[in-house]
């Protein structure tokens, strides 16, 4: 009896299927482990109890602004003094030093914008302009405010961004353009949602988002107790400083050259006497007198108004969390570092604490889109 013939008899075994041959595989082969090394992750070693709280603070903080807008920083009743670009340099700094300021924005009319905000680099930027270019010290009186950029043109220096924010935007963002674009303050303004008119509200500066913390989040600020020697907060090298003797003007170069708000000024020991500020230049150059850049640290300094609320210091081994409890009691603009002795070894700016405040740990959002 003939056996009935499957049609897949008629084909022919896999491995003789032109183009369909297949390696030889071991069952053993499926269990062999690969020779290609395989990466095994680090394990990171469980935080002790300290930085489990650091941490927390900082969460703590970085929640609060984000649900905190730039606006909750306004007090209740303040005055804002805005400035035509059209106006003269010169006027611009006696309405400054009447109103007890060291910047104002700056309005374009004839666009109706806001065009940036004037600051004491602006009057540091027109000292350079005077010293490259002596043969126009007869025009300089004539500079009105929108002449600013092309000063920054001409004596080669980068121009400082325009950067804003709106008002309901969270804080967080506002501080994120900040430390992104270098700048100790930033605008606020809104856009009038029929006509998309620009008004500028107001103006927020480091400081002042610094104190809204450490006013509004003392629950989380009291946690960082670690030192500021062991989050590494601030600069300890290559710190440029001058001394009382020295003339304004070298104070001055020295600011511009290395992109630098303050110079420590000590004697021949190191001890730390006093800090020029980019803000102490703006009385100087208000006389008009171009000696004056010419006078000694030490004399301009002995020009600061009464107001003037001191330099503030700190040591290596000071806690985070007491450097909050300063800046909620007293207007505090930097730290200066010192040692027992009141050697110079550092400076804190409040981009310094800012930015740790807001990415330590977390720097992949250092610079979040827009």
């Amino acid at each position: 009896m003939s056996s009935r013939s499957s049609p897949f008899d008629t084909l022919p075994p896999l491995a003789a299927r032109a183009g369909h041959e297949l390696p030889f595989v071991q069952p053993s082969s499926y269990l062999r482990p690969s020779s290609r090394a395989r990466t095994v992750p680090p394990v990171a070693p469980p935080m002790s109890p300290i930085d489990e709280e650091q941490m927390q603070g900082l969460k703590g903080v970085r929640d609060f602004l984000r649900v905190r807008t730039s606006y909750d920083v306004l007090p209740l009743s303040f005055r804002l003094i805005i400035l035509d670009n059209e106006l003269l340099i010169k006027k611009s700094l006696n309405i400054l030093i009447q109103n007890g300021i060291v910047s104002a924005p700056l309005w374009d009319s004839k666009r109706s914008k806001f065009a940036g905000l004037l600051t004491a680099t602006d009057y540091i930027n027109l000292i350079q302009y005077y010293c490259q270019f002596p043969e126009q010290i007869d025009n300089v009186d004539k500079f009105t405010l929108s002449s600013l950029r092309s000063i920054e043109k001409a004596i080669g220096v980068t121009p400082i961004e325009t950067v804003s924010v709106h008002p309901s935007k969270p804080l967080y963002e506002a501080c994120s353009r900040m430390l992104r674009t270098r700048a100790r303050r930033i605008p606020l303004v809104d856009i009038d949602d029929e006509t998309g008119r620009e008004t500028v509200v107001s103006v927020i500066t480091q400081y002042r988002i610094l104190k809204f913390i450490a006013v509004n989040t003392e629950q989380y600020t009291s946690l960082l107790k670690k030192t500021v020697r062991e989050i590494g907060l601030g600069t300890y090298t290559d710190i440029k400083t001058g001394s009382m003797t020295q003339p304004v003007l070298e104070i001055i170069n020295t600011m511009v050259s290395n992109n630098i708000s303050a110079v420590p000024i000590v004697d021949k020991n190191n001890v730390v006497l006093n800090v020029f500020e980019a803000v102490d230049v703006i009385p100087i150059i208000n006389t008009g007198v171009v000696e004056e850049l010419e006078s000694s640290v030490g004399e301009a300094l002995a020009k600061r108004g009464e107001d003037f609320g001191g330099i503030y210091t700190c040591q290596e081994d000071d806690r985070l969390d007491s450097i909050f409890i300063t800046l909620r009691q007293s207007r505090m603009h930097r730290l200066v570092v010192i040692d027992d002795n009141w050697h110079l070894k550092g400076i804190i700016s409040l981009s310094d604490i800012l930015k740790y405040v807001l990415f330590h740990g977390d720097e992949g959002s250092y610079f979040p889109s827009s």
